[in-house]
């Protein structure tokens, strides 16, 4: 990759960004249930805080990391971009994957920190059903087919504004409530809160993002067929030319 940032940087922005992300989701979860009993209430202010802290996100963080955010977003990145070099190499896929599962255990961290919760608390949200493993799979392919997608119809610039609107609607329309990340379903396990994830439901969850991933993957071979050079295509100045993550 040529004209980017040196890899310890762009890995330290994933780190700060998933960090970023998953203390946005877990400590506006939080202060919902601070604020209301009423469990819809307190999933319009998570999703909404998302949104808006994911778009931010992008848009700050993406010129120089690419903003993946998300595990699942760099494999797809390294795997559709491997033949022609227009992704990560493994390398750099090494880097980012550790980078965003310990910012996102860090963002846990801080956000329970902030509400003077436990700093580490194990959740105990049971979250293991076939329908919820579904909902991931669906939020996922959907994540996938939106980022790649747009890149492949020279849209990428618009990404901020139209990931962060799908995180939003997939809270809603997702039995799961769309976690669509391995590396921040990692993170919200170590938060006995509203958006916990109990240990035990980790994995399956996981399972299921991949799958998605895959899914989202082939959706965009067959829709869009192979990438094609794109003169008016804005994207951030990163090699890979994906610069959407992550949901939450």
């Amino acid at each position: 990759m040529t004209g980017t940032a040196p890899l310890g940087r762009r890995a330290a922005v994933e780190f700060t960004g998933t960090g970023a992300l998953v203390a946005v989701v877990v400590g506006s979860g939080i202060q919902a249930t601070e604020l209301s009993q009423d469990v819809g209430v307190q999933l319009l202010a998570n999703s909404l805080a998302t949104v808006f802290g994911l778009g931010v996100l992008i848009l700050l963080l993406g010129p120089v990391s690419g903003a993946h955010f998300n595990p699942a977003v760099t494999l797809a990145a390294w795997w559709t971009g491997r033949r022609d070099g227009d992704g990560p190499t493994l390398r750099e896929a090494a880097a980012y994957v550790p980078a965003q599962v310990a910012g996102a255990i860090g963002g846990a961290m801080l956000a329970d920190a902030m509400f003077a919760e436990p700093v580490v608390d194990w959740s105990t949200h049971a979250r293991s059903a076939p329908h919820l493993w579904l909902g991931e799979v669906v939020a996922t392919a959907g994540l996938i087919l939106l980022i790649f997608g747009l890149a492949r119809i020279g849209r990428a610039h618009l990404a901020p504004a139209a990931v962060a609107a799908y995180i939003g609607a997939a809270y809603w329309f997702t039995s799961s409530t769309s976690f669509a990340n391995p590396a921040v379903t990692i993170g919200r396990a170590f938060t006995d809160t509203f958006a916990g994830i109990a240990p035990a439901s980790v994995l399956p969850f996981i399972a299921a993002q991949l799958v998605g991933t895959a899914v989202g993957v082939t959706l965009v071979a067959v829709l869009f067929g192979r990438p094609t050079p794109v003169g008016e295509d804005v994207v951030v100045p990163h090699a890979d030319h994906h610069p959407a993550p992550a949901a939450r």
